[in-house]
């Protein structure tokens, strides 16, 4: 039996600074180091392994520290992996059928100036996808997309990554939202309507960010109308479904502002148009990808479109389905929840804490997918099984990064190590409403969800506001939306990014394109957070 202690030296700080290390290790390693992320996730596991059994520091018996890490790459296997290898699955499938290559015809149609069309793709359908599925699958579908429409590998992995923050608190029909209130044992919706009136100002922020990585300061300058459209559609459509179903959120918010902005398209352009790859009669020997298998030399047929588009149709028409109350009830019965053996766990209120591997394989974004991969299978009659094993060989190191990671992030749950960071940054005082979000940044950057880091943090939120005598709805929803800015730079959501453009490690170089991005708009949000608790926006708390 392992007792848990969040201050086993005595001093918080010193306590806090033995904790920070195995997080300190692998983000130094990646960013400064240059080191290739798996070597950069095992070194991090190593030191937050001897961080949790040394005796002076969290004591924790080597077996259960083993076993925390064996549950953690279990976990890793459940909640990315089966999701993102089929998302590329499916990617893998259009690309090898010729179909591919109509869809980013189709998608260069979106607007003649790929900037705009960025948007469309990685704002507005990628919420679209992270309302839905989540998991990493946004980055994944996405990135691809983005190359469809002209960008280089890196620079389509990049926006892919920055635009997919905005709708993470409300991600997965808004299960992180849920979790807040399940482990606070408060109502949701409360957290739900401060969320909204959080994440809405960086939904505001994330389209003009997205037109500056695009094509610089002339992207900004040129395009700016476009990123106002659709920054003010999604935000505002956040605050005004999170007030009364959060769960639906980000699905209205993704349609609003796609519809928005490619309607706003229609009667504005931009002075200068940068487009994407030219479309050939054909197709052009430069850029095979380009040359037509299906269609006319003319033109793109309607079927092909209908056909290419397919795919990504079954994987929406899927998780709606998914989500209809009687059919989720019908899944959620084949949730299994077996104890894991061999981690016997008590918090230092002498509570044990009971780990269970949750297994809901019925209703898991990972099985609607692999559901919508045999469909497009089908329909475009190409060989599933080759394109399961190129997807596989794709990922490659970015398995052991992803595994690396998640085995530390329960090594530092279990032990205590993250807990320990949390009550540091909660004896702030009055200055704890700037610090709320970083605490869900920090636990989203460890374990890669916002779930997750809600499961983790939430509590110790709430409770740091009832110590202020503050809403706990400010600091819970703070929790949540803080954990989205630290996705971008979660080294398994880097694993994903790099993976799916075919540049497996190259995570470090992707880290340092975003880690400047994630902190400023966490700047904005701790700033904003701040106000919420003064009078200044204090009217803005439910």
């Amino acid at each position: 039996m392992y007792h848990q202690n969040f201050n086993p030296t005595g001093s918080l700080g010193l306590s806090a600074l033995l904790a920070a290390l195995p997080l300190l290790t692998v983000l130094l390693l990646l960013g400064v180091f240059k080191w290739k992320a798996h070597w950069a996730g095992l070194s991090g596991l190593v030191v937050g392994m001897l961080i949790a059994i040394l005796p002076f520091a969290y004591a924790m018996p080597i077996g259960q520290a083993l076993d925390s890490a064996l549950f953690g790459a279990a976990r890793a296997v459940l909640l990315i992996l089966w999701i993102t290898f089929n998302a590329i699955w499916i990617y893998k499938m259009t690309e090898r059928s010729g179909h591919f290559a109509v869809l980013r015809r189709a998608f260069a149609g979106i607007s003649d100036d790929k900037r705009i069309a960025a948007i469309v793709i990685a704002f507005s359908f990628g919420a679209l996808l992270e309302a839905l599925a989540g998991g990493g699958s946004p980055i994944a579908i996405c990135a691809v997309m983005l190359i469809a429409v002209g960008f280089e590998p890196i620079r389509a992995a990049v926006l892919a990554l920055i635009a997919n923050t905005a709708p993470v608190a409300f991600g997965g029909m808004g299960n992180p939202i849920t979790i807040l209130g399940s482990v606070t044992g408060l109502p949701p919706e409360p957290f739900g309507a401060m969320a909204g009136r959080q994440v809405a100002f960086i939904a505001l922020l994330v389209p003009f960010v997205l037109v500056f990585v695009a094509d610089g300061r002339r992207g900004l300058r040129q395009a700016w109308p476009a990123a106002l459209v659709a920054g003010v559609s999604f935000g505002a459509t956040q605050i005004l479904f999170s007030q009364f179903n959060y769960k639906l959120t980000d699905i209205a918010a993704a349609l609003v502002s796609a519809v928005v902005l490619v309607a706003f398209g229609k009667v504005w352009k931009p002075v200068e148009t940068v487009g994407a790859v030219p479309t050939i009669a054909g197709g052009s020997v430069d850029d095979p990808v380009f040359v037509r298998t299906h269609g006319r030399p003319g033109g793109d047929s309607t079927r092909d479109k209908v056909v290419a588009f397919l795919p990504y149709g079954y994987v929406i028409v899927l998780f709606s389905l998914a989500q209809i109350p009687a059919i989720k009830a019908v899944l959620d019965k084949a949730l299994v929840k077996p104890v894991w053996p061999g981690l016997h766990l008590v918090n230092p209120a002498g509570k044990p804490v009971v780990v269970t591997y949750d297994l809901p394989w019925a209703s898991h974004p990972g099985t609607l997918l692999f559901v919508a991969g045999l469909l497009t299978a089908l329909t475009l009659w190409t060989n599933p099984i080759k394109a399961y094993a190129a997807t596989i060989r794709q990922f490659g190191w970015a398995i052991v990064t992803i595994l690396a990671v998640f085995a530390l992030a329960f090594v530092m749950q279990y032990s205590g190590q993250i807990q320990t960071l949390g009550l540091l940054l909660a004896g702030a005082g009055a200055f704890f409403a700037f610090l709320s979000p970083i605490v869900g940044w920090f636990g989203v950057a460890i374990t890669g969800t916002d779930a997750g880091a809600n499961a983790l943090m939430a509590k110790l939120q709430t409770t740091a506001a009832g110590q202020l005598n503050l809403p706990p709805e400010l600091f819970g929803a703070a929790n949540s939306a803080g954990g989205v800015m630290g996705k971008m730079i979660s080294p398994q959501n880097l694993a994903i990014g790099t993976a799916a453009v075919g540049l497996v490690g190259e995570e470090g170089t992707l880290f340092r394109r975003v880690i400047g991005w994630s902190a400023v708009l966490l700047l904005v949000l701790c700033v904003l957070v701040f106000l919420q608790s003064t009078p200044v926006l204090g009217w803005l708390v439910p």
